[in-house]
């Protein structure tokens, strides 16, 4: 039997996951988790095969959680779960330590087949991104801008579109307000923007948001 933990915050989707686990003999769900300190301590209490891991959780987002899960004792192989269909994103997230990415709109049977195949020791990319990276990861002068920003910057970049400043940035980082507001700048610099209204509409734009 293959266990699963969801972490997912929103009920909904989760209450859907389980209903299609619910459906194949082969697979159980044996915990949930809504964030990222909740999934944490629910990894250390719970032995699980695979982690479905949303993205956009509160405070701590999924592909910040990856490196601490990874760091546990006989951690799960962890299968990222996303509304971004943005190959950058993706890439990111198998770097990271994820053994497979799908979409929420992906077909609900693919995602058995994704949690079959990396509890197997496999990987797994969402058919329709697996075709796009081949083309698009690599090829730096058609990439876009965001895909040649740091992991920090990322990070910082992520929080100023959703509304975060730059104090609870430097909180949630655990780093200084100036280094923030460093970043900030370079942010601004890469993707030619001249205020975070315009981040704002550069992430729109490249559905990162």
């Amino acid at each position: 039997m293959i266990r699963v933990i969801i972490a997912e915050d929103h009920k909904i989707v989760r209450e859907g996951i389980k209903q299609l686990i619910s459906l194949a003999e082969d697979i159980s769900v044996v915990g949930e988790a809504t964030n990222g300190t909740q999934l944490l301590e629910q990894l250390r209490q719970t032995s699980a095969d695979v982690l479905l891991l949303d993205i956009s959780m509160p405070g701590t987002n999924g592909l910040e959680t990856i490196p601490r899960i990874r760091a546990l004792d006989n951690p799960p192989a962890i299968l990222m779960l996303s509304m971004h269909d943005e190959v950058q994103i993706a890439a990111r997230a198998l770097k990271a330590g994820a053994a497979g990415y799908s979409t929420k709109d992906s077909d609900p049977a693919l995602l058995l087949t994704a949690i079959r195949k990396v509890a197997s020791g496999g990987r797994y990319i969402d058919p329709q991104l697996a075709d796009r990276m081949v083309f698009e990861v690599g090829l730096t002068d058609s990439r876009p801008a965001h895909t040649q920003l740091s992991e920090r910057e990322y990070q910082v970049f992520e929080r100023l579109v959703h509304g975060t400043n730059v104090n609870e940035i430097a909180q949630q980082l655990n780093i200084s307000s100036k280094t923030v507001s460093t970043h900030k700048v370079r942010l601004m610099q890469k993707l030619q923007a001249h205020s975070v209204a315009d981040m704002v509409r550069y992430a729109i734009e490249h559905k990162l948001i």
